[in-house]
């Protein structure tokens, strides 16, 4: 099927972080509902035509800030030979670079992230920050650039000020579709959040992102979101059309 249309009715909630009273989250039920998973590797195309065995990873990855960069390289120097395709390009002429913006990112490498192993590797292909995670007992979101393991889950903040003059740090979750990469993602070859073949987790996003979540909202907001996502699956709700 093709990809959705994305205007698309959506059902959003919002509420009052139990350990901050003055920061609103706001979340996408109908994405947080969603059945979405991550198809690599099993049915994703790609984001540039003729290149499925990338996935997401064709430009590379821009880092939040200087300590997801510092982060990021630290872990490049503790992968090892068999977890990383490319080590020795890596370790000796750099896991970075900068856009035409000049804004930091990891390194493109034969048209791809460096730190992506191709098809023919003896580990498999895929990210060798997000094979090492594993092998090591950690979680992918230890290792990986923060807008990996984001990715599709979006968070954005707005500072408003209510008709009281009261001001309120209102932090959205939502869904990381084909618009939140600007112009460029007019250009994708496919997007996933809105494609059916990627809607095809036996639970919802809510349950299977927890860990991200829980790193993007903290616990106790996160334990907020769960419970309202259980009680309105026990009710009706306005579902992702993909899913």
């Amino acid at each position: 099927m093709p990809e959705v249309d994305l205007n698309f009715p959506r059902q959003w909630i919002e509420f009052v972080n139990p350990e901050d009273d003055e920061q609103i989250f706001r979340c996408d039920l109908t994405w947080l509902l969603s059945r979405w998973t991550c198809v690599y590797g099993s049915g994703c195309k790609g984001i540039v035509k003729g290149r499925p065995n990338d996935g997401c990873c064709s430009h590379g990855a821009h880092f939040s800030d200087k300590k997801d960069e510092k982060r990021v390289k630290r872990f490049a120097t503790d992968l090892t030979a068999e977890e990383w395709q490319f080590r020795d390009e890596g370790l000796k002429n750099g896991v970075t670079e900068v856009d035409e913006d000049g804004d930091p990112k990891t390194r493109r490498f034969k048209s791809a992230c460096i730190f992506l192993n191709r098809p023919g590797f003896k580990a498999g292909q895929g990210c060798a920050l997000h094979l090492h995670a594993l092998n090591t007992g950690r979680h992918p979101l230890e290792t990986k650039p923060d807008v990996c393991w984001q990715l599709p889950v979006r968070r954005s903040y707005d500072k408003v000020t209510r008709q009281d003059d009261t001001k309120v740090l209102v932090t959205t979750i939502a869904e990381y579709d084909r618009r939140a990469w600007g112009p460029g993602g007019h250009d994708l070859n496919w997007w996933c959040t809105g494609a059916s073949e990627a809607h095809v987790s036996s639970d919802a996003l809510y349950i299977t992102y927890k860990p991200e979540l829980v790193e993007l909202m903290g616990q106790a907001s996160y334990d907020v979101l769960a419970e309202i996502c259980e009680s309105t699956l026990a009710g009706r709700f306005t579902a992702h059309p993909a899913s």
